[in-house]
Order: C-alpha cells, then sequence, then structure tokens
C-alpha cells in the first residue's frame, strides 16, 4: 500500500521518524514537504495521506484545492501531531479535524497515561492503556461528530488525543501524539498509527 507523508514548516526528527513508516508491514512510503506533495503527479494513487505539517494560517489556493481533490477522491487523510494545528483560520480544515476553535496551548516533555475508550475499533481493538512521554496540547476537545479511541487525564493535555471521523469521502483520523523520538519509537504508538493509517485507506 502506497502512502504519501506531508510535511513542512515544522522541525522534526527525520530519520527517526522516517523509521516509524519504513517499520510498518506492506507500506511503501514517500515522504514530501507541502510545495512538492502538491505537484506529485502520482498524489491520486495515495491509498492514505498523513499530514505531518504545520502551515498558518490558511492554506494557499494550490493546497487548497490539493487537499480537497484527496478528500472527494475518498482517499485517506491522517492528521498527526502538529498538523491538528495546521491552517487554523481555515474553516475546512477544522472540518476535517472536528474541532472548530483550534488554539492552543502546549507542553513539552509531559508523561501521558493514554486510556482505550473503544476496544471494539479496528484501530484500538486489543490494545490495552499505556503510558509514553510526548508534548502535549490544551486545546477544546473534538465534535460530536467524532468517534474516540483514546483519552488521557492530564491537566495540560486536551482529553481527547485519538478519534476517527469522516470528510467528504474520505476516513479521518486523528492523531494528537507524535512529537519527537520518545513517542515515535513506542510500540503502542506504532501499533495506533499503523493501524489509523489503514483504517483511513479501508485497508483494516
Amino acid at each position: 500500500m502506497k502512502i504519501a507523508i506531508v510535511t513542512g514548516k515544522h522541525g522534526f526528527q527525520e530519520a527517526e521518524f522516517d523509521a516509524v513508516f519504513e517499520g510498518m508491514d506492506g507500506i511503501e512510503f514517500v515522504r514530501e514537504d507541502l510545495s512538492d506533495f502538491v505537484k506529485d503527479p502520482n498524489q491520486s494513487q495515495y491509498k492514505s495521506v498523513v499530514f505531518y505539517n504545520f502551515h498558518r494560517p490558511y492554506p494557499d489556493p494550490e493546497a487548497e484545492r490539493t487537499i480537497l481533490s484527496l478528500a472527494d477522491r475518498g482517499q485517506g487523510l491522517v492528521i498527526l501531531h502538529h498538523a491538528i494545528l495546521a491552517y487554523p483560520e481555515w474553516e475546512i480544515f477544522s472540518d476535517i479535524c472536528g474541532i472548530d476553535d483550534r488554539s492552543f496551548g502546549y507542553h513539552m516533555g509531559q508523561r501521558i497515561h493514554v486510556q482505550v475508550a473503544d476496544k471494539n475499533h479496528p484501530i484500538t481493538a486489543g490494545l490495552d492503556d499505556w503510558e509514553m512521554p510526548d508534548e502535549t496540547y490544551t486545546m477544546k476537545d473534538t465534535d460530536e461528530g467524532s468517534h474516540i479511541l483514546l483519552t488521557v487525564n492530564h491537566p495540560k493535555s486536551m482529553k481527547v488525543i485519538g478519534w476517527t471521523r469522516e470528510y467528504r469521502n474520505s476516513h479521518v483520523f486523528c492523531f494528537q501524539s507524535g512529537h519527537d523520538n520518545d513517542t515515535y519509537s513506542h510500540p503502542q504508538f506504532r501499533e495506533v498509527l499503523s493501524r489509523g493509517i489503514r483504517w483511513s485507506a479501508r485497508c483494516l
């Protein structure tokens, strides 16, 4: 299964981040800056697109057309970590994420206890609660149109950190975790992200 990972406007540990996807059986990926992705001739062939970018406050017209085309074609959309904060003034991206007000605070170096809210969903089936380090966000939780999968009870974090929803023809998986290799390397983080990608692509 071929996927794309869209980055830009936010630094990250590239080799360690890529290792997460290199370890996913049956997944072939390309990681591109948004400026390259919008020109990618294979754009329509990716089963899922993982957004890990931080562009603000609005997309340019080419990026807007690209994102809406993905949704119209029904390609999977995964909104990972700081991508939840991208395009804060673009109502469409707020609809994709399911949070109408994405103003936020952030807290690095936190340790969170992740609770599995739905043990029957394909993304979280059979998983136990776990602890891991991560950067947290304080912001509004997702709205009633979302299916909640993962929660935390931490004074410096939004409560819901993993959820699914539908936007146009796409399955959307939002996952607030994923700041650096302390999180990337955690097996539960990797398992949830892998399943989320496959679910968004309708391959799970």
